[in-house]
Protein backbone atom coordinates (compact mmCIF):
# COMPACT_ATOMS: atom_id res chain seq x y z
CA UNK A 1 0.00 0.00 0.00
CA UNK A 2 1.94 3.57 -0.78
CA UNK A 3 1.76 5.83 1.68
CA UNK A 4 0.64 9.54 0.90
CA UNK A 5 1.99 12.33 3.08
CA UNK A 6 -0.04 15.09 3.18
CA UNK A 7 1.34 18.99 3.40
CA UNK A 8 -0.13 18.86 7.14
CA UNK A 9 1.62 15.51 8.12
CA UNK A 10 5.06 17.07 6.32
CA UNK A 11 4.57 20.44 8.29
CA UNK A 12 4.35 18.42 11.24
CA UNK A 13 7.20 16.11 10.71
CA UNK A 14 9.81 19.12 10.02
CA UNK A 15 8.68 20.65 12.70
CA UNK A 16 9.52 17.76 14.77
CA UNK A 17 12.81 17.45 12.89
CA UNK A 18 13.83 21.17 14.48
CA UNK A 19 12.51 20.49 18.15
CA UNK A 20 14.87 17.24 17.97
CA UNK A 21 17.88 19.28 16.35
CA UNK A 22 17.21 22.06 19.15
CA UNK A 23 17.61 19.52 21.75
CA UNK A 24 20.72 18.12 20.64
CA UNK A 25 22.85 21.59 20.00
CA UNK A 26 21.19 22.48 23.51
CA UNK A 27 22.72 18.91 25.10
CA UNK A 28 25.69 19.42 23.39
CA UNK A 29 25.91 22.97 24.37
CA UNK A 30 25.29 21.95 28.05
CA UNK A 31 28.46 19.57 28.06
CA UNK A 32 30.45 21.86 26.62
CA UNK A 33 29.18 24.69 29.95
CA UNK A 34 30.04 21.41 32.06
CA UNK A 35 33.58 20.58 30.78
CA UNK A 36 34.58 24.58 31.31
CA UNK A 37 33.34 24.42 34.50
CA UNK A 38 36.18 22.09 35.23
CA UNK A 39 39.15 24.03 36.37
CA UNK A 40 42.00 23.27 34.23
CA UNK A 41 44.87 21.82 35.60
CA UNK A 42 47.59 20.71 33.49
CA UNK A 43 51.40 19.80 33.50
CA UNK A 44 53.08 19.96 37.01
CA UNK A 45 49.38 21.58 38.41
CA UNK A 46 48.21 17.95 37.77
CA UNK A 47 50.04 16.19 40.12
CA UNK A 48 50.51 19.31 41.92
CA UNK A 49 48.25 21.53 42.84
CA UNK A 50 45.40 20.30 45.14
CA UNK A 51 41.11 21.54 43.51
CA UNK A 52 39.13 21.12 46.33
CA UNK A 53 35.71 19.51 45.85
CA UNK A 54 33.96 22.30 47.51
CA UNK A 55 35.34 25.64 47.46
CA UNK A 56 35.88 26.53 51.20
CA UNK A 57 35.55 30.01 53.06
CA UNK A 58 38.65 31.76 53.70
CA UNK A 59 40.03 33.05 57.35
CA UNK A 60 38.85 36.77 57.49
CA UNK A 61 39.53 36.95 61.42
CA UNK A 62 43.59 37.02 61.08
CA UNK A 63 44.84 39.69 58.64
CA UNK A 64 48.97 41.19 57.33
CA UNK A 65 50.35 44.18 57.46
CA UNK A 66 51.05 46.16 54.89
CA UNK A 67 54.27 48.16 53.74
CA UNK A 68 52.78 50.95 55.75
CA UNK A 69 51.68 49.44 58.43
CA UNK A 70 48.20 49.11 57.86
CA UNK A 71 46.60 46.22 58.27
CA UNK A 72 45.06 44.44 55.82
CA UNK A 73 42.32 41.79 55.43
CA UNK A 74 41.25 39.24 52.58
CA UNK A 75 38.01 41.08 53.20
CA UNK A 76 39.56 44.16 51.38
CA UNK A 77 39.82 42.26 48.44
CA UNK A 78 36.39 40.49 48.13
CA UNK A 79 35.37 40.37 44.18
CA UNK A 80 38.91 39.52 43.63
CA UNK A 81 40.78 36.60 42.50
CA UNK A 82 43.24 36.47 44.64
CA UNK A 83 46.41 33.97 45.23
CA UNK A 84 48.01 33.85 47.98
CA UNK A 85 51.53 33.06 48.53
CA UNK A 86 53.47 32.49 51.67
CA UNK A 87 57.13 33.17 51.43
CA UNK A 88 60.35 34.16 53.37
CA UNK A 89 63.84 35.57 52.04
CA UNK A 90 65.30 32.15 53.56
CA UNK A 91 63.46 29.79 51.80
CA UNK A 92 65.27 29.19 48.88
CA UNK A 93 62.92 28.03 46.71
CA UNK A 94 60.32 30.98 47.69
CA UNK A 95 63.07 32.97 46.35
CA UNK A 96 63.63 31.24 42.64
CA UNK A 97 59.79 31.45 42.90
CA UNK A 98 58.95 35.67 43.46
CA UNK A 99 59.86 36.76 40.12
CA UNK A 100 57.52 34.10 38.14
CA UNK A 101 54.60 35.74 40.63
CA UNK A 102 56.04 39.28 39.96
CA UNK A 103 55.54 38.40 36.45
CA UNK A 104 52.11 37.06 36.91
CA UNK A 105 50.99 40.28 38.96
CA UNK A 106 52.08 42.19 35.53
CA UNK A 107 50.60 39.90 33.13
CA UNK A 108 46.69 39.58 35.19
CA UNK A 109 46.62 42.00 37.49
CA UNK A 110 44.51 43.87 34.96
CA UNK A 111 42.00 41.28 34.53
CA UNK A 112 41.25 41.29 38.16
CA UNK A 113 44.18 39.14 40.11
CA UNK A 114 45.90 40.30 43.33
CA UNK A 115 49.11 38.62 43.86
CA UNK A 116 49.24 38.47 48.00
CA UNK A 117 53.11 37.76 48.90
CA UNK A 118 53.09 37.33 52.61
CA UNK A 119 56.39 37.53 54.15
CA UNK A 120 57.18 35.13 57.23
CA UNK A 121 60.25 36.88 57.78
CA UNK A 122 60.64 37.43 61.66
CA UNK A 123 61.95 40.97 60.53
CA UNK A 124 59.10 41.88 58.82
CA UNK A 125 59.91 44.81 56.61
CA UNK A 126 63.30 45.25 57.62
CA UNK A 127 63.63 41.82 55.75
CA UNK A 128 61.40 42.21 52.85
CA UNK A 129 61.57 45.52 51.50
CA UNK A 130 65.37 44.88 50.51
CA UNK A 131 64.36 41.90 48.78
CA UNK A 132 62.05 43.29 46.91
CA UNK A 133 64.50 46.17 45.73
CA UNK A 134 67.45 43.90 45.34
CA UNK A 135 65.14 41.28 43.46
CA UNK A 136 63.33 44.13 41.25
CA UNK A 137 60.09 43.24 42.31
CA UNK A 138 57.88 45.99 41.08
CA UNK A 139 54.20 44.86 40.27
CA UNK A 140 54.13 42.86 43.60
CA UNK A 141 52.90 44.61 47.42
CA UNK A 142 54.49 43.82 50.61
CA UNK A 143 52.41 41.81 52.86
CA UNK A 144 54.47 41.01 56.00
CA UNK A 145 52.71 38.10 58.52
CA UNK A 146 56.28 38.14 61.19
CA UNK A 147 54.55 35.95 63.52
CA UNK A 148 53.26 33.46 61.54
CA UNK A 149 49.25 33.95 62.25
CA UNK A 150 47.97 34.55 59.50
CA UNK A 151 49.66 31.49 57.81
CA UNK A 152 47.96 29.49 60.74
CA UNK A 153 45.06 30.88 60.50
CA UNK A 154 44.96 29.47 56.74
CA UNK A 155 46.81 26.28 57.45
CA UNK A 156 49.75 26.75 56.08
CA UNK A 157 52.48 23.78 57.10
CA UNK A 158 55.71 24.55 54.58
CA UNK A 159 56.96 27.19 52.36
CA UNK A 160 56.27 28.31 49.63
CA UNK A 161 52.49 27.50 49.68
CA UNK A 162 50.01 29.12 47.53
CA UNK A 163 46.56 29.27 47.68
CA UNK A 164 44.17 30.62 44.98
CA UNK A 165 40.80 32.69 46.52
CA UNK A 166 37.66 33.38 44.32
CA UNK A 167 36.30 36.62 43.84
CA UNK A 168 33.84 35.55 46.76
CA UNK A 169 36.75 34.86 49.23
CA UNK A 170 36.64 31.26 48.95
CA UNK A 171 39.98 28.89 48.98
CA UNK A 172 39.49 26.93 45.54
CA UNK A 173 42.76 25.07 45.76
CA UNK A 174 46.67 25.30 47.01
CA UNK A 175 49.86 24.51 45.86
CA UNK A 176 52.75 23.37 48.37
CA UNK A 177 55.72 23.91 46.88
CA UNK A 178 57.40 26.01 44.33
CA UNK A 179 55.88 26.85 40.72
CA UNK A 180 56.92 28.94 37.96
CA UNK A 181 53.94 30.84 38.13
CA UNK A 182 53.40 32.79 34.75
CA UNK A 183 53.89 29.46 32.90
CA UNK A 184 50.89 28.98 30.84
CA UNK A 185 49.43 26.15 33.02
CA UNK A 186 48.90 28.84 36.22
CA UNK A 187 48.24 31.26 33.71
CA UNK A 188 45.21 29.31 32.26
CA UNK A 189 43.97 27.92 35.76
CA UNK A 190 43.98 31.57 36.81
CA UNK A 191 42.09 33.17 34.00
CA UNK A 192 39.58 30.45 34.40
CA UNK A 193 38.43 31.97 37.84
CA UNK A 194 38.58 35.51 36.21
CA UNK A 195 36.21 34.71 33.95
CA UNK A 196 33.51 33.54 36.15
CA UNK A 197 34.27 36.85 37.92
CA UNK A 198 33.60 38.73 34.59
CA UNK A 199 30.57 36.62 34.30
CA UNK A 200 29.41 37.28 37.93
CA UNK A 201 29.36 41.00 36.32
CA UNK A 202 32.44 42.28 38.09
CA UNK A 203 35.21 44.35 36.48
CA UNK A 204 38.26 43.35 35.60
CA UNK A 205 40.52 46.10 35.58
CA UNK A 206 41.19 47.30 38.52
CA UNK A 207 41.76 51.37 40.22
CA UNK A 208 44.74 52.14 42.64
CA UNK A 209 47.85 50.01 43.68
CA UNK A 210 45.55 47.40 45.26
CA UNK A 211 42.66 47.78 44.06
CA UNK A 212 40.91 47.27 47.50
CA UNK A 213 36.83 47.65 47.15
Amino acid sequence: MRYVMTKSALAACLVLAVVLSAAVLVTAGRQEVRAEETPPLKGLLQDNFILLDEPAPASQAVGVTDAFGGSVGLTDFRGRVVLVNFWATWCAPCVREMPSLDRLQAKLGPEGLLVMAVSQDRKGLAAAEPFYREQGLDNLEIFLDPKGEFARAMGVGGLPTSLLIDDRGRVVGGIEGPLEWDGPEAVELIRFYLVRREEAGLPGKQSGSLGRS
